[in-house]
């Protein structure tokens, strides 16, 4: 395995564990037993790499073929079940393992996809794909609206990520030099998000807000 391989594979193992602290996290604030602490782990730290693999043929994903990825998956959910209470004091817990598991899946999955010779704007859509495609399938599951459609620039941070580890393959780069640089900036976009509510624009007038503007219309027409 060459060293870029090996980089991009311990990325990938770096996500896949802190996005599943994120979803045995999520798991237990919605009070969820052992098992689905563990099914919600796998999911979050692992759908979004399965995804990415089947798209760019490299079947069967890593995360089935490869018992790491179900050990550290694994190994989150436990260290989240029995000592919840420590992880949970850390400030904003959920939103920064989300954050750090964002940087290390866009960067992974950006390159991987560069490796199976994808153009470079595939490249780095397949990277933000990886980043948030274990979120949305976690949200799903608890019956929440995922938060790549409600965050403040997630997946805009992620395709930033990506798109610098896709420019620096361009212009030549050494990997780690790209791969850090994306995933500091991947990072930093979410966590400057979270810490000052930077955002996209947002329609002002809500669905609900319409539906009372239309009913006063109806009663006024009365």
């Amino acid at each position: 395995m060459t060293t870029i391989e090996t980089f991009v594979r311990v990325l990938d193992l770096g996500g896949t564990f802190v996005f599943a602290i994120s979803g045995a996290l999520l798991a237990v604030n919605r009070r969820l037993d052992l098992f689905g602490i563990l099914v919600l782990s796998f999911v979050a730290g692992n759908f979004g790499g399965i995804v990415r693999d089947v798209l760019i043929g490299a079947v069967p994903p890593a995360a089935l073929s490869d018992g790491r990825y179900l050990l550290v998956s694994v190994l989150a959910g436990l260290i989240t079940f029995f000592l919840y209470s420590g992880v949970d004091r850390l400030r904003s817990p959920v939103a920064l393992f989300d954050a750090a598991g964002l940087s290390f899946f866009a960067v992974a999955g950006a390159q991987k996809a560069i490796e199976f010779g994808l153009s470079p704007v595939m490249a780095a859509l397949l990277g933000m794909l990886t980043g948030i495609g274990g979120g949305i399938t976690r949200d799903i599951l608890v019956a929440e609206v995922p938060q790549v459609l409600r965050s403040d620039l997630y997946a805009v941070a992620a395709l930033a990520g990506a798109g610098i580890v896709v420019s620096g393959d361009q212009l030549g780069l050494p990997y780690g030099i790209s791969a850090l640089a994306g995933g500091l900036l991947c990072f930093g976009l979410r966590f400057m998000a979270i810490r000052y509510g930077w955002h996209l624009p947002v329609a002002h007038l809500s669905a609900q807000g319409r539906a009372g503007v239309e009913g006063r219309k109806d009663g006024g027409d009365n």
